[in-house]
């Protein structure tokens, strides 16, 4: 396994994965445990090399799970990878294609960009985080993309906030939109294409437990019918999707989730590791 630092808290692994990598296609997730006593969680895959047999994805050091993952080292060893998981991407030429990809998802995002334009698509590729220091894969996605925009939520680097992507849309015709990252952001993009009937696609990354659609918990409202977003998506109709609904069930744990990060931060951060 390797491990390169993107951002702070935010890491790249690579790690040996062959019958996964062979098999895997952008927009596809997979399934991680750390250790034996850690608990099951969903990265979405941000590379493959089918020579090299390896497959690598980007998170951050929000909670518990991804603090321990973090401390793994050079070479370390992950005690289980599932997958490729979930539907693959819809890949064609579409024609002019705009790409939004906020924070952590910005790494799986380069992964679609790098797909749309071998297909033949135009690409305008808008990337933003919190603060200019957690903005990754800059130099790579503005070489891939006929046009390029950054943004910062504090306006530390670039643009504001997303709202200038109405004049973008006001200047340019776009015949798909793709939007990965946190769900408000994605919920704001969706806002601002639907107006103009911009098909435009969000990938979700709901509570998951097993990832095969067996548990249920992943579940969300699209169109007003359920859907489980391990099997059924993980790529949904943006203008279709129940946000507030799943706005609601990401938060649903919140209270435990910083109370595990605490406990295991006093308890010394053994990772369940001798």
């Amino acid at each position: 396994m390797t491990k390169t630092e993107l951002a702070p808290k935010l890491k790249l692994f690579e790690v040996q994965a062959p019958d996964i990598a062979a098999k895997s296609q952008p927009g596809q997730f997979i399934m991680i445990l750390a250790h034996k006593k850690s608990e099951r969680i969903p990265i979405t895959l941000a590379g493959y090399d089918r020579q090299k047999g390896t497959v690598s994805f980007v998170f951050n050091e929000v909670g518990k799970t991804t603090k321990e993952l973090g401390l793994l080292g050079e070479g370390g060893t992950i005690k289980s990878i599932t997958g490729p998981l979930g539907n693959p991407s819809e890949i064609k030429n579409f024609g002019n294609v705009l790409c939004v990809g906020g924070g952590v998802f910005i790494a799986p995002l380069l992964l679609q960009v790098k797909a749309l334009r071998k297909a033949g698509n135009k690409v305008t590729t808008v990337i933003g985080a919190r603060i200019k220091d957690l903005l990754i894969y800059e130099d790579e996605l503005k070489a891939l993309s006929d046009k390029f925009y950054v943004a910062t939520d504090d306006g530390s680097k670039g643009y504001k906030g997303l709202d200038f992507l109405k004049e973008i849309l006001e200047r340019e015709h776009f015949d798909r939109c793709l939007t990965m990252g946190p769900v408000v952001m994605m919920k704001n993009v969706c806002e601002i294409t639907s107006p103009l009937n911009i098909q435009t696609v969000v990938t979700l990354t709901s509570i998951m437990i097993d990832g095969m659609g067996m548990c249920g918990v992943c579940r969300v409202t699209v169109g007003g019918k359920m859907f489980f977003t391990c099997v059924d998506g993980p790529e949904f109709d943006g203008h279709q999707v129940d946000f507030e609904g799943l706005i609601n069930r990401q938060r649903l744990f919140l209270p435990e989730e910083r109370l595990s990060s605490v406990l295991w931060e006093l308890g010394g951060c053994n990772c369940g590791r001798k």
